[in-house]
Parts: C-alpha cells; sequence; structure tokens
C-alpha cells in the first residue's frame, strides 16, 4: 500500500503543469543555498581571519591603579590608562581622538593590520567567482549532451561538501579551498538550474516570470546570509551556521533525487550553438557586461565594506551583516517586481536605469558616517542590481532563441561567467585598491564604471535576427499561449463532467 502510494505520488508530481512548478522550485532552492553559503562568510571571515592573525594584547594588569596599554586605531601611539593617572608614551604627546562610536572592545588593536586584511580577504571572496569562472565554459557544453539532472545534482553534492569544509576549517589555507570548490558546485547549479528553467518555459514573458522568480531565490540568500552569519557567529560561533545550511542542502538534494531522477540522461535534441560563437555576438557580450559589471559594485563592497565599517564606525560583529540588510531586501523586491515589468517596459530600458542607479547609490555610499546611513545607498544598490538582473537574465535566452540554436546550457554558461567575472574582479582589485588609494575612491571608481556601461543597453532595444527565426518564435509562442488555454479548457471541462457525474448520483440515489 505505501508502495503504491508513493508510486502515484511520484507520477503526479511529474505531470508537465507541476513538474514545471517543482523545477522551479529546485532551481530557487539550489540558488537560495548557494548565495546564502557566499553571503553568510561575508561577516565572518574578515574578523575571524582579523582574530586569527592579530598580535596577542598588551597584558591587562587593571586590577587597582594598574595599567593597560591599547594601541589607537587613529594614531601610533601607545596609550597607559589607569584609574587615577593617564600617560602617553612615545616621540610627542597625541591628543586623545574623542569618543569613538560602537563599543570599544569591537574596534581593531591596530589600523595597519586591519588593512592588510583588505587583500587576503579579497583574494578568499574572488576564489569562488574565479574557479566558477574557469567550471563555467565546460559546465555549459556538458549540460547539452547530458542534459542538466546530473549537473544540478553534482552541484548539490560539491555544494554539501563545501559548507561542512567551512565549518570545520581553522586556516586560512582550508577556507580558501572550501571557498574555491564552491566555486564548481556552484557553476553547475547556476548554469544547469538556468537552462533547465528556459527549456521548461519557452514562452517570452513566462520565461521572464519563471525566471524572476529564481532570482528571487538568489536575492532570499543574499538577504538572509549576512543577518544569518553575523548573528550565528557571535552568539554560537563560527561552526552552527554552516551546519544549518548543510541540512537544507540534504533536504534540496533529496528533492532533486524524488523529482528530476539524475541518474537518467536526458541529452537535448538538438545541437546547440558553439560556446565560442555565442561569445562572438555583440548583442550577448553587451548583456552579459551589463550583468558582469552591475554585480561588481555589490561585489566590491563585500570585502571592503566591513573592513571600512571596523576602521571608520568601530561596528560591532552583528552590524558588519545587518549593513547588507538594506541591498538585500531591495534586490528581492526588485527581481519580483521587474521579473514581469520589464518584458511590459522594455528590458532595454530596464537594465539602462538599473545601471545608472548602481552607480549613483555606490557613489553614496563612502558619504555614510555610521551604519543608518549606509541604509538608502545600499538599498539602492540592491534595487538597481535586481533591475539589472531580472533584466539581462532572460534576454539571454531570447537572444539564443532570436539569433541561434534554441539551446540554453551554453548561453547561461555566458551569463554566470560575466556574473562570475564581477564577484572575482570585484573582491581581488577593490581590495588592493582600497588598501593603496582608499575605500571612497574604490566606490567612486566602480560608480562611474557603471553609468559609462550604461548607454551601451540601447543596443539591445531590438536586436536583428533572421525572418525564419522570428517567424519561428512568434509561432512557438502562439502555440504555447494556445495549449495553456486549451489546458485550461480541459480542466474546466473535467470540472464540469465531475460535477454532472456528482448530479446523476444524487438522483440515482433519490
Amino acid at each position: 500500500m505505501a508502495l503504491e502510494s508513493l508510486c502515484w505520488l511520484r507520477q503526479w508530481l511529474r505531470e508537465e503543469h507541476r513538474s514545471r512548478k517543482l523545477i522551479l522550485f529546485i532551481v530557487f532552492v539550489a540558488l537560495l543555498l548557494d548565495n546564502m553559503l557566499m553571503t553568510v562568510v561575508v561577516p565572518i571571515i574578515p574578523n575571524y581571519l582579523y582574530q586569527l592573525d592579530k598580535p596577542e594584547p598588551a597584558q591587562n594588569i587593571s586590577s587597582s591603579g594598574s595599567f593597560q596599554n591599547i594601541v589607537s586605531l587613529y594614531d601610533n601611539s601607545v596609550k597607559s590608562s589607569s584609574s587615577n593617572s593617564s600617560l602617553s608614551t612615545g616621540p610627542s604627546p597625541s591628543p586623545d581622538p574623542g569618543p569613538v562610536q560602537g563599543n570599544a572592545s569591537d574596534c581593531p588593536l591596530s589600523r595597519s593590520s586591519l588593512v592588510n586584511e583588505n587583500v587576503k580577504v579579497g583574494l578568499l571572496f574572488a576564489s569562488k567567482a574565479t574557479v566558477q569562472l574557469i567550471t563555467n565554459p565546460f559546465i555549459g557544453p556538458l549540460t547539452n549532451r547530458i542534459g542538466y539532472q546530473i549537473p544540478i545534482f553534482a552541484g548539490f553534492c560539491i555544494m554539501f561538501l563545501s559548507t561542512i569544509m567551512f565549518a570545520f576549517s581553522s586556516s586560512y589555507a582550508l577556507l580558501f579551498l572550501a571557498r574555491s570548490l564552491q566555486g564548481v558546485g556552484s557553476s553547475c547549479s547556476s548554469v544547469a538550474g538556468m537552462g533547465m528553467l528556459a527549456s521548461v518555459y519557452t514562452d517570452d514573458e513566462e520565461r521572464g516570470h519563471a525566471i524572476g522568480i529564481a532570482l528571487g531565490g538568489l536575492a532570499m540568500g543574499v538577504l538572509v546570509g549576512p543577518p544569518f552569519g553575523s548573528v550565528l557567529y557571535e552568539f554560537v560561533g563560527k561552526t552552527a551556521p554552516f551546519l544549518i545550511l548543510a541540512f537544507l542542502a540534504l533536504f534540496d538534494g533529496a528533492l532533486q533525487l524524488f523529482v528530476l531522477q539524475p541518474t537518467k540522461v536526458e541529452p537535448e535534441s538538438q545541437t546547440g550553438t558553439p560556446l565560442l560563437t555565442l561569445m562572438k555576438d555583440p548583442y550577448i557580450i553587451i548583456a552579459a557586461g551589463a550583468i558582469c559589471f552591475g554585480n561588481m559594485g555589490i561585489a566590491m563592497l563585500e570585502p571592503t565594506l566591513p573592513i571600512w565599517m571596523m576602521e571608520t564606525m568601530c561596528a560591532h560583529k552583528w552590524q558588519l551583516g545587518v549593513a547588507f540588510l538594506p541591498a538585500s531586501i531591495s534586490y528581492l523586491i526588485g527581481t519580483n517586481i521587474f521579473g514581469t515589468m520589464a518584458h511590459r517596459m522594455g528590458r532595454w530600458l530596464c537594465a539602462l536605469i538599473g545601471m545608472v542607479l548602481v552607480g549613483v547609490s555606490v557613489l553614496c555610499v563612502p558619504f555614510a558616517r555610521n551604519i543608518y546611513g549606509l541604509i538608502l545607498p545600499n538599498f539602492g544598490v540592491g534595487f538597481a542590481i535586481g533591475m539589472v538582473d531580472s533584466s539581462m537574465m532572460p534576454i539571454m535566452g531570447y537572444l539564443v532563441d532570436l539569433r541561434h540554436v534554441s539551446v540554453y546550457g551554453s548561453v547561461y554558461a555566458i551569463a554566470d561567467v560575466a556574473f562570475c567575472m564581477g564577484f572575482a574582479l570585484g573582491p581581488s582589485i577593490g581590495g588592493s585598491i582600497a588598501e593603496n588609494i582608499g575605500f571612497p575612491w574604490l566606490m567612486t571608481i566602480i560608480g562611474l564604471v557603471d553609468i559609462l556601461f550604461a548607454p551601451l543597453c540601447m543596443f539591445l532595444r531590438s536586436p536583428p535576427g533572421s525572418e525564419e527565426k522570428i517567424a519561428i518564435l512568434m509561432d512557438s509562442n502562439c502555440q504555447m499561449k494556445t495549449r495553456t488555454y486549451s489546458t485550461q479548457d480541459r480542466h474546466q471541462s473535467q470540472d464540469l463532467d465531475l460535477d454532472q457525474d456528482q448530479d446523476y448520483d444524487d438522483e440515482d440515489y433519490d
């Protein structure tokens, strides 16, 4: 009986109209976990590495009238204080810098050692995107040969292993390895997931809506990750957030086994356009560039903003993650609103406005003097990136339909490469720039780059395609809408038949 019920449930789940929604849910959860793991380390790693690398604090003998040595963040003097006297050693007395916002226990002991963390943290954050960048060109064509089920399940397995490594790693080398391994799993999940959605949602408007929902999973991961990691890190410990993510990854893997059956190889029915041919398409390059430079703004903020906050605000540990909360909430709002609206207003216009808004918001970040001053700029950054991503991800699939063969693994590998270039170049270059010329100049540079790139989105207003491809695309859209209407009519007729049967049964009973 139980076996029959299980078989009936699997058959019910694999019906076409339910299967599409379940596939969308699986991709949503996969992107959620990937981006939670990517962002949960943002408030943890800078502080954790600083705690590993910082020198031992000076001996505290402050019982009664004793002295405590504190290295000032703002000057190189060593201040000795007691309850009765205050002396300063050094070549000349230094004035007291005054009260510093935040808790003194959260203030770094040395500004030089803190600034040096920029490069290490930037390289560690960039390692995931760099490995993902290298892996994507292989995953895209692979999905054309073996289908999407096996790569997305392999991505889950690798993600689970990376999460466990993060939980129990206690050295920079192991953390670097875990972050790099995550890049392989993320490449499998994102490329196969987006390709799977594009293949089951063939109507352009439906596809945009579905991809907007899937990007909502990415937004939820970005939204929950930093505050989730910072709060658990401060009050429970480094291991706790990663163990919870590992448990959620097991749930996603079980769902994939039940619905997708990744042991079955289902290659695409037609040969896709070669990857190099797609990379030479100027319209695909413009769309990929918008994804890259749009996301580079937040990618540069992730490793450098917590350190800048520690340096200028003496921010608490939990504040390092909560500072990203406005960007995460607004990204979630932006992807849900413009997943559908971008199709109506023009995806090129939505992306153009988003790129300008990213640049302006990033330029405003260095003017903040406390965590409250970061709310509006970070909100603008997240909302604008949501506009860009929810416009450009569907347009990548549309460009393939319009100008190439409708096989989507390779084009979403290019989209993921663009996304990864932003998150690879952003932290690695951003950390070095912040160390050498300062955080404000870093924000100025990336803000101007985004604003200058925005006008290129006008070329995506009406990209050319062959008449044959346009006719096929219009015909397939009409067939999809006709099939949707006929499915609705069939369900209505089935409901009517059930009502009639019920009436006949009532008459027989009477």
